[in-house]
């Protein structure tokens, strides 16, 4: 069965697509949000801050494995009714880290938030391609995947912000009382969108299939590079760079910003070629990185290194959801969850390698480490753009949807 959401006029149609961006921003803030707070958390919690880093492992983990499976167990359900009971629930998972001081229950609330959020990226895809033509399929995943980069652009800053201010709870009050209003919205904005016609069985040897995971491999790998050499960003601007206080904040930003701006205009070069725009993006990282390491010296170059690699990966990200989704051909509705695990998976993968890598080294070894890791992924980008989708009926990315009145 394909997805028939109600017929929209262009301006719902917008309205749908930012309802799903604030869904997105509100969700990844909260993700970010332990980050700038570990110090308030730990010294009320009265844990160590590595202990209170583990918060932000357990989000990762419940969101790379538990998001997937919650997007098989309710892969027959509406993707609105799915989009409503994550936010739902995302709330509930919230609200005790409000009210609470027991570690342990803080910890499984944020495995539990994360499986939520994962789920959520899953359906709000499947709900905002369902209100495009197939030729803006990939503009409609760069409004929706943006709010996740301008989450880490600006939410997690704004919520540290209010954290400082007035407490760290105060800053997870915020994301249950903004959770909310994304719930009212999505109830108002969002049209039923029904699931495909088979089950996650029938889904997952598509969205399993050997040329699915060469592309979550690519995934894995190009966010492997990015943050084995962003984790350790700060001590290479202090001890490289020469940057310390106030403007590392703005070095930081500035990546952000050039992330958030390089996704949203990533959606049409994904509808124009993806599999092209990724071996393009995955070069464009690269040189960024090699610049960063040969002439980090320089504030202003490194700042024009990192607005680079920025926009480079920004680029990428609908590309990578869209040639994902379209390889899975009949498993599109389980696939499009799998991107994010591969994203956090990366993550973990590269921080741990920088780690290794600047341990009883110089502070740019670590951004040599994802050089070399991004040099690996360029002939990976190449070789995956060979794959094309299965020849089969439901091989598009995503089912048109039944309305001729759409732009």
């Amino acid at each position: 069965m394909n997805p028939q959401p109600a017929v929209l006029s262009p301006g719902k149609a917008r309205l749908t697509l930012a309802t799903l961006f604030l869904g997105m921003f509100v969700l990844g803030s909260a993700e970010l949000l332990v980050v700038g707070v570990l110090d308030l958390i730990a010294t009320d919690l009265r844990v160590s801050i590595p202990a209170a880093g583990t918060l932000v492992t357990a989000y990762a983990a419940g969101l790379a494995i538990g998001g997937p499976i919650l997007t098989a167990l309710t892969i027959k359900l509406n993707r609105r009714s799915v989009l409503l009971g994550a936010l739902l629930l995302f709330a509930l998972a919230n609200l005790p880290l409000v009210l609470i001081s027991d570690y342990g229950l803080f910890l499984a609330a944020r495995v539990v938030a994360g499986a939520l959020q994962g789920v959520f990226i899953g359906a709000a895809f499947a709900a905002g391609i369902a209100v495009v033509p197939p030729e803006r399929i990939g503009r409609a995943m760069s409004v929706v995947i943006s709010g996740v980069a301008v989450s880490a652009a600006l939410g997690s800053p704004l919520g540290t912000l209010v954290g400082q201010a007035i407490g760290w709870r105060g800053s997870f009050a915020a994301i249950v009382g903004l959770t909310a209003l994304v719930l009212v919205a999505t109830l108002i904005l969002v049209p039923p969108v029904s699931s495909p016609g088979s089950g996650a069985a029938g889904q997952a040897k598509h969205a399993f299939a050997p040329r699915v995971l060469a592309v979550l491999g690519l995934t894995l790998l190009i966010y492997a590079a990015l943050y084995a050499a962003l984790t350790y960003l700060v001590p290479f601007l202090h001890g490289v760079t020469g940057v310390s206080g106030a403007l590392i904040s703005v070095f930081l930003l500035a990546y952000g910003v050039a992330t958030a701006a390089g996704s949203f205009s990533g959606g049409r070069f994904a509808d124009a070629n993806a599999a092209r725009t990724l071996i393009v993006g995955t070069t464009g990282v690269a040189v960024s990185l090699l610049a960063l390491y040969l002439l980090g010296s320089v504030a202003a170059l490194a700042a024009l290194g990192l607005l680079a690699l920025g926009l480079f990966v920004g680029v990428m990200t609908p590309s990578l959801q869209y040639r994902v989704m379209s390889l899975a051909g009949p498993g599109g509705a389980l696939a499009q969850s799998l991107p994010a695990s591969a994203v956090n998976v990366g993550i973990a993968f590269g921080s741990a390698a920088g780690g290794m890598a600047i341990s009883g080294s110089t502070a740019s070894s670590a951004v040599l480490t994802g050089l070399i890791i991004a040099v690996i992924v360029i002939p990976v980008a190449w070789a995956t753009s060979l794959l094309k989708p299965p020849s089969v009926p439901a091989a598009a990315p995503a089912p048109e949807p039944q309305t001729a009145s759409l732009p």
